[in-house]
């Protein structure tokens, strides 16, 4: 059993909505006339984690660390490389698109751009009823009930149905694609950055839609972001990635209170706070820049720019193991007894 499964099924809950284990996927370089592969881009390299029924899991890390690969694979809109996915114990990491249509309905998703996300010729109403169609989930008076209600739920009226994309602000482009992806009655929905393209008044009023809908109708989240903030708020637990691999997971109040990672000590020194709070805050300054993940370190793959690094991280891999009850993390620093000296910025 992946241990970061087991911290929900301990807690005497069932399957798991969402159970992900040792995802990998991997793009080809090609080069030559022949388009010969003449090596690899490792986006995600081993990553485990699982989101139960009602819950929105953070998945948090620097742009080009491979979060975004991880929601489009899941969805099966990219094909892994290697690992399991399973929907309520279901396997679908091999299922053709035909096998892969009921699960469709199941899991859906919302893209960060709400401008390009949205097909410029079809109307507001025909794109949120445009899953119901291809699903064949209703008639064409059920499908205008149901989109009705749909435009109502996330705060746009009935008058919006046959307007365009071009008409909306930002802030309405999303509800629309949020109106969308309800549109199945679907379990799962992956948020890829879903408010990152819009002003920060507009990224309050749709991560509380997207609260109040999870109250609502128990759904599960997995919401993609790089705004520790938006996370803290939304999220119950968080997973931290650092390219292409997940080295801290716990819930959200431990991951602010006391980081295990030095990567997530980075991250949260970072977050902006009042002055009054941030006297004795201790700044983490990272040396270098993130390797290319083409060619990664060996070992732990932040070594190379962590200032606690050891011998061993140069060569081994450090495993996500359970530190605290519940709190995971991947770090040798950890390793029969060690600790750092983590200054977490919530703790200061």
């Amino acid at each position: 059993m992946n241990p970061v499964v087991g911290t929900a099924l301990a807690a005497g809950e069932s399957l798991p909505v969402l159970e992900v284990r040792g995802l990998r996927k991997f793009f080809p370089i090609r080069q030559g006339i022949f388009s010969r592969v003449t090596g690899q881009v490792r986006a995600v390299d081993g990553v485990s984690f699982h989101i139960g029924r009602g819950e929105t899991l953070g998945l948090v890390g620097e742009s080009g660390c491979g979060k975004s690969t991880v929601g489009r694979t899941v969805l099966k809109l990219l094909e892994p490389t290697e690992g399991r996915i399973s929907v309520h114990g279901e396997d679908i990491t091999d299922l053709d698109p035909i096998r892969m249509m009921p699960f469709r309905q199941r899991m859906q998703m919302i893209f960060q751009d709400p401008y390009a996300s949205l097909n410029p010729r079809m109307s507001a109403g025909a794109i949120v009823g445009e899953p119901m169609l291809i699903h064949e989930l209703a008639g064409r008076g059920e499908r205008e009930e149901r989109v009705e209600a749909l435009f109502e739920r996330v705060g746009l009226g009935r008058r919006h149905m046959n307007s365009y994309p071009h008409e909306f602000s930002g802030g309405q482009r999303q509800r629309i694609g949020i109106a969308r992806a309800l549109a199945l009655n679907p379990e799962l929905i992956v948020g890829d950055e879903p408010v990152s393209a819009l002003d920060v008044s507009i990224q309050a009023q749709i991560i509380n839609l997207l609260m109040d809908l999870q109250d609502e109708l128990k759904l599960s989240f997995l919401f993609v972001a790089h705004d520790l903030a938006v996370v803290e708020h939304i999220s119950h637990r968080v997973a931290v990635m650092y390219l292409g691999r997940i080295v801290e997971v716990t819930d959200k109040a431990s991951l602010f209170e006391t980081a295990l990672h030095p990567y997530t000590e980075a991250l949260l020194s970072a977050v902006p706070v009042p002055k009054a709070r941030a006297r004795g805050r201790r700044r983490v300054i990272l040396s270098g820049d993130v390797p290319s993940p083409i060619n990664p370190p060996t070992g732990c793959h932040f070594h190379t720019r962590c200032p606690y690094s050891m011998a061993r991280c140069r060569t081994d891999a450090p495993e996500l193991r359970e530190v605290h009850p519940g709190h995971w993390t991947a770090c040798h620093l950890h390793d029969d007894g060690v600790r750092f000296p983590l200054a977490s910025p919530a703790a200061a």
